[in-house]
């Protein structure tokens, strides 16, 4: 969910329909195991070309919250639902999004030595249609904005700041100690889901140490699957909801499902990052500790913010890369609760923001160190369409 005037893309469904030009394979094939490319694909791809499909997208919602735009702002809007055929049909604005991509381009390369200093943000910035060209004097004169704490970047290790060590131990502390943090060897969740614009629904999410993690969706349309096995990810969704049945992720993606897996147990906090650096900032008017490092995959930074007197983990702002720029991706952890009988504070609110949607998980129980059978890591299969 955006949280300004008019959310660009409504929601993940249709953040995927924004950029979808036409499907040039069969519905219902499963992903291979090497990721498609792009001009794979779809059709009538011509400038974002040669990046896997789930790149493709976090470019289509990195586009859509630089200009405030939704999918059919720029896209033929599909007379029938899942039609996805009609996203290859040119329109002016695609063109325009085309030519606009090569301009960027084109100002980095001769101007910057090819680092992406110019984005599509660094003019449009939320702005639907053209930026602006006159200075705002309600801006220039009016109160700043309390700083983003997402926006912090940190060079260096804040002078006087503890180690990363030290806040990762105050950390498993908080949780109920190291010793018992280290005992916990699965997980099964069960509670509710609830997307932008869709109604809440049932959700189970198995996680196994150290680092295997599933969520399944059980929406009216059919299930929503996420998986991560260890090494490898997918999403897989209804035909109504995504072009095709299962995507794999790759590069800043994958970087992400390790991330949620590794996260999901507090004694994988030290596996998280690598390269960590100390400073500060502060959510909601509460100081938090920030440690700032590259994701244990190397293809994205992330950052873990730590309240400053709890210690518990209250949020972590990741990114994925793309060709034109990075998208941020937040994930706050609310409602830290004591799981018998493993002794562990565990979050059971969880809210996801990226650039074209929300989600907001809200869990009702937790089994710990349970049996779970090793085929709820497999890639997953093709949704059934739903019962009539």
């Amino acid at each position: 969910m955006r949280l300004g005037s008019k959310p660009p893309v409504l929601g993940a469904m249709t953040m995927i329909a924004l950029g979808l030009l036409t499907l040039a394979s069969a519905s219902g094939q499963t992903a291979p195991a090497k990721p498609l490319l792009s001009e794979q694909a779809f059709q009538n791809v011509t400038v974002l070309k040669g990046i896997p499909v789930d790149e493709f997208m976090d470019t289509m919602g990195f586009i859509a919250a630089s200009t405030n735009y939704n999918c059919t702002d720029c896209h033929v809007e599909p007379k029938v639902e899942g039609d996805w055929s009609v996203y290859a049909l040119e329109t002016p604005r695609k063109a325009t999004a085309r030519r606009m991509i090569l301009m960027v381009e084109s100002i980095n390369r001769n101007n910057f030595g090819g680092a992406r200093v110019v984005t599509c943000y660094t003019c449009h910035r939320n702005l639907q249609g053209a930026p602006k060209i006159t200075p705002s004097l309600r801006d220039q004169y009016g109160t700043p904005p309390d700083p983003d704490p997402n926006e912090v970047e940190i060079t260096r290790q804040a002078p006087g700041a503890p180690s990363a060590d030290q806040i990762f131990d105050k950390y498993l502390q908080a949780v109920g100690g190291a010793e018992k943090a280290a005992a916990l060897t699965s997980i099964v969740f069960q509670g509710t889901y609830q997307g932008y614009a869709e109604p809440q629904a049932p959700v189970e999410i198995y996680v196994k140490a150290p680092n295997q993690h599933t969520m399944i969706v059980h929406t009216d349309g059919g299930d929503r699957t996420t998986t991560y096995d260890g090494n490898h990810g997918w999403m897989a969704a209804p035909a109504a909801d995504k072009p095709f049945p299962v995507i794999a992720y790759s590069n800043g993606d994958l970087d992400a499902a390790r991330l949620d897996a590794v996260l999901s147990f507090p004694a994988g906090i030290r596996q998280a990052l690598t390269k960590p650096l100390v400073g500060s900032s502060s959510i909601d008017e509460k100081d938090v500790v920030v440690v700032q490092g590259t994701a244990n995959g190397g293809h994205s930074s992330i950052k873990l913010y730590f309240d400053k007197q709890s210690g518990l983990l209250v949020r972590q702002v990741r990114y994925a890369d793309t060709m034109i720029g990075r998208v941020p991706i937040e994930v706050d952890y609310r409602d830290y609760r004591d799981v018998a009988p493993a002794g562990v504070k565990l979050p059971f609110h969880v809210v996801t923001t990226w650039t074209d949607g929300r989600s907001d998980v809200q869990l009702s129980s937790a089994q710990t160190n349970v049996a779970i059978d090793a085929s709820k890591f497999n890639q997953p299969s093709p949704p059934a369409p739903p019962k009539q």
